[in-house]
């Protein structure tokens, strides 16, 4: 057996039972890792990743579902926005798109200051909330299409984006969680079979890691089902500090992503 397969496990275990409770899958931080220890190719990693969500994920979803706290309101407002937003996404980054630098920094302007004030600054718990008006449903859905037409587009997952910027709208951490993963989940099985079908008709095809995806799958299921589990037993303050540490992670990854040269590759490679 390779050793990188059960550093794999162990990492995406000890990743997603830290992420889970703030709503994040963990996979834009598992990136760098497989890229820097794993040493998973630079054209794989992004399959691998997507696999990552749609095996890792329903750990935590099972928990959440368990303890009667998978299904509310929020959850189906951001799957209705993230699925078609992603199918739109992978056709966008297939026909039109190749880089993601402006993305990348865009992105990491929006988490910071959002990280920082959650971990740092803002911790007066949000009042009572009542459901949401009308027109905040529909700014609530049109922002979960946003950033699932940009997780389609970049292969992330939408937790990361979603989680913080719902947390400083006011909604609860315990509310965020499982729809964040929720659409996360369905977001990545959406983006898996939308490239599947883009690449029967555009030609091309990137594979998976399918023996490490099976082992980062397999810890991070675990780790999720964990980290769902501690959820009720950290305070809010405590996971509002979580999310906030995790945004600023993502955030210094992307603007690591975004200033790094882009490594050479062959003119006919195809990549997402």
């Amino acid at each position: 057996m390779p050793w990188e397969w059960p550093v794999g496990a162990l990492c995406a275990f000890l990743l997603t039972i830290a992420t889970t409770p703030a709503g994040v899958s963990g996979a834009v931080l598992l990136l760098p890792i497989q890229l820097s220890v794993l040493h998973v190719p630079s054209p794989a990693v992004t399959p691998t990743n997507l696999l990552f969500n749609v095996g890792a994920v329903p750990g935590g979803l099972i928990r959440f579902w368990r303890e009667r706290r998978l299904f509310n309101d929020l959850t189906w407002l951001l799957v209705a926005g993230t699925l078609p937003g992603v199918v739109a996404g992978a056709i966008i980054r297939v026909e039109l798109l190749s880089g993601s630098t402006a993305f990348m920094l865009v992105a990491a302007g929006v988490l910071l200051p959002l990280g920082l004030w959650l971990a740092l600054g803002s911790q007066r718990l949000p009042p009572a909330r009542p459901s949401p008006s009308p027109h905040a449903r529909r700014v609530i859905w049109a922002l979960s299409l946003i950033v699932g037409t940009v997780g389609g587009i970049y292969g992330i997952g939408g937790g990361s984006l979603l989680a913080p910027i719902l947390l400083a709208a006011g909604f609860s951490a315990y509310e965020v969680a499982p729809a964040t993963l929720t659409a996360t989940f369905l977001t990545s099985i959406g983006g898996i079979a939308t490239y599947l079908v883009l690449q029967a008709t555009h030609g091309g095809a990137i594979a998976p890691d399918w023996a490490l995806a099976a082992f980062l799958c397999a810890g991070g299921f675990l780790g999720s089902y964990l980290g769902a589990r501690l959820q009720r037993h950290l305070p809010e303050r405590a996971l509002r500090r979580l999310l906030g540490l995790i945004a600023c992670l993502v955030a210094a990854r992307y603007i690591q992503t975004a200033i790094q040269p882009a490594p050479a590759r062959p003119a006919h490679a195809t990549t997402r």
